[in-house]
């Protein structure tokens, strides 16, 4: 049997590794909060680890679901040593540039690096309905869609080489972020008109022809003031930074998604860091 280990017991996280443990996938998991790990591990049945390294010398296959850049290069770098002959799958949404610059790194020292990461929040997760799109080395591809990824996505996609899977994500969280801030804005322009917010509501996720799945899952969180995180704010900031550190790497113009940039950290700056991203709308309240 194949042994798998899951590093990063986030909102994510957590739910890919129920998906898994519940298909009797998941051997182990760590988390840098060991309570965390704990916890899971009473709840799911599966080992867990105090140390990284430890999960990836007694793991197969390793699946990485991290916030940053930062987190997933420093993990990487303490268990690079122990993936000789092993898979790591990184699940996060990271610069495409360093994913490949790590994806190299384990390649010189024996294993296979691919990226996965995922469109989708939470609720998606746990309706085993994510989209992944992966790159690194094709021939690794049906190996991880069949054994682990079936089991908590919906759509599989292969985009190509390294770095390849994480680009396909900034073009979606491109358009996904300059979207929920026209969204935000143009209900609180209604709001502001004198409109019964339910009936501007029913327009932006029923009536306009603009309406799109993330309207529909988002204004009733408007309505009701539900900034339960699916997708936090911070996250979103930080895949707009990413954004525009790759457009002037790809020398690609990128004037809306540089623009909802700043809106989000206007938002975090106000403490809506850990909210939804939809709270967004917070921001244009407060601000008319």
């Amino acid at each position: 049997m194949t042994k798998i280990g899951l590093i990063g017991l986030g909102v994510m996280g957590w739910r890919i590794g129920v998906n898994l443990a519940k298909a009797q996938k998941l051997t182990t998991v760590y988390d840098r909060t060991i309570e965390k790990a704990q916890k899971f591990s009473q709840e799911y049945k599966v080992n867990y680890t105090k140390t990284p390294e430890e999960l990836a010398e007694n793991s197969d296959i390793v699946i990485t679901m991290l916030a940053d850049d930062n987190a997933v290069s420093s993990v990487v770098t303490r268990i690079i040593d122990k993936l000789k002959g092993k898979i790591l799958i990184d699940m996060s949404t990271i610069s495409p540039s360093l994913s490949i610059q790590l994806s190299n790194q384990i390649k010189e020292k024996g294993g296979v690096m691919l990226d996965a990461p995922v469109i989708g929040t939470s609720v998606f997760v746990e309706q085993k309905k994510l989209t992944v799109m992966v790159g690194g080395p094709k021939e690794y591809f049906e190996k991880i869609k069949d054994e682990i990824l079936s089991y908590t996505a919906s759509t599989i996609i292969y985009m190509g080489p390294n770095g390849s899977g994480l680009y396909a994500k900034l073009v979606n969280n491109l358009l996904l972020g300059a979207y929920a801030v026209a969204l935000a804005e143009a209900y609180n322009f209604g709001i502001k008109s004198g409109l019964p917010k339910e009936e501007v509501g029913k327009i932006l996720a029923e009536l306009s022809s603009a309406k799109s799945p993330t309207s529909e899952i988002k204004i009733p969180k408007i309505l009701s003031e539900d900034y339960s995180p699916q997708f936090a704010t911070k996250h979103m900031r930080k895949d707009l930074e990413i954004i525009q550190k790759e457009s002037q790497n790809i020398k690609a113009i990128t004037p809306m998604s540089s623009l909802a940039l700043q809106f989000y950290r206007m938002l975090e700056a106000l403490g809506y860091s850990e909210e939804d991203y939809i709270s967004i709308v917070q921001l244009f309240k407060k601000l008319s």
